[in-house]
């Protein structure tokens, strides 16, 4: 994925269609110079629609997007005509998207299956005829109702990266390196902070032409919740994961308060996120052998764990059955 093309977020103004009017209008024909009331109901304006496109993994497409704006439906006619509705806005978004309402953040939706559709902005009700108020004690209402205005919405749109697997660790703790030995995926590495600058996907093969999804979570640092490094801007691509992965690098001073931080700073952006499964890899393990494992076994946290190096190759296939195992019980 190139950086200048994963866009995650944009906000725009949404205005869906105003409703077409009611048609005050009387039959009129030879032989029935004071026909009956006949006016037509109004269309209905047109909404605005988010619909799922599996073949997206961006909103790059509406970035460039201010405004969305939906046609009017058109005003009822004569002999009970009912006005052509306006044409809805259909908005092809990536699986994982949620749309919020700008000023009050409240979560609209979110669109999770390809194909899903689900209206964002409801498009005005088109105006009542004159013929829909007749009754036998008013056999001539001259009057008919104007069609509803549209809405107008500051709408939130943002993607949540949907993978089986995200990874979590510091920047340098080798999730790029792993993604690469593991996937498909070739993201960007390099030994500095921050190479990974948006979440990057690979495709996982397993046995029998199985295969699951990983996500490379650009790294996170300690105060990241609070907006420090790059903060919230990606802690919520790690919301969508099934599995979490930690990556801790076996030179680290510390496995096991690494571990910590990391869970720490998941746990203050969303306590829901301490729910998931959550599995460990200490990474550059190829510097290791089989007593210093044993040693450093007091500083790895009670969960399944296992020693990898995505270097040497040490670890990976046990890597890939433990998340194959752990997603499919």
């Amino acid at each position: 994925m190139a950086v200048s093309n994963f866009i995650d977020y944009v906000k725009v103004c949404c205005r869906s269609g105003k409703g077409g009017a009611g048609s005050r209008h009387f039959l009129r024909a030879k032989g029935l110079p004071n026909g009956g009331p006949d006016g037509g109901d109004g269309g209905r304006g047109g909404h605005i629609i988010l619909k799922g496109n599996a073949q997206l993994w961006t909103l790059l497409h509406l970035k460039y997007t201010k405004h969305i704006i939906a046609e009017p439906g058109q005003g009822g006619g004569e002999s009970r005509m009912k006005g052509k509705d306006g044409e809805d806005v259909i908005v092809e978004v990536p699986l994982g998207t949620i749309a919020k309402d700008a000023e009050t953040g409240e979560v609209l939706m979110e669109i999770t299956e390809d194909g899903q559709q689900a209206v964002l902005v409801s498009g005005g009700r088109g105006g009542k005829g004159n013929d829909f108020f007749k009754t036998s004690t008013n056999q001539a209402p001259d009057y008919a109702q104007p069609g509803e205005p549209g809405i107008e919405q500051w709408i939130i749109i943002e993607l949540k990266v949907l993978a089986d697997v995200g990874l979590v660790g510091f920047p340098n703790a080798g999730k790029s390196t792993l993604l690469s030995k593991i996937s498909a995926a070739k993201p960007e590495i390099g030994d500095y902070p921050f190479t990974t600058l948006v979440p990057n996907l690979g495709v996982v093969s397993y046995y029998d032409k199985r295969s699951f999804i990983v996500a490379d979570i650009p790294g996170i640092i300690e105060g990241a919740a609070e907006g420090k490094g790059l903060g919230l801007r990606f802690l919520r691509h790690i919301e969508r994961n099934s599995i979490l992965l930690f990556l801790v690098p076996a030179d680290a001073d510390s496995i096991l308060k690494q571990y910590e931080i990391l869970l720490h700073e998941l746990e203050k952006y969303n306590p829901d996120l301490l729910t998931k499964k959550r599995l460990l890899a200490i990474t550059k393990s190829d510097m290791l052998d089989d007593v210093l494992m044993e040693q450093l076994q007091p500083e790895i946290p009670k969960i399944p764990h296992i020693f990898i190096s995505s270097f040497s190759g040490l670890g990976l296939p046990g890597l890939k059955e433990m998340l194959w195992k752990s997603l499919n019980s």
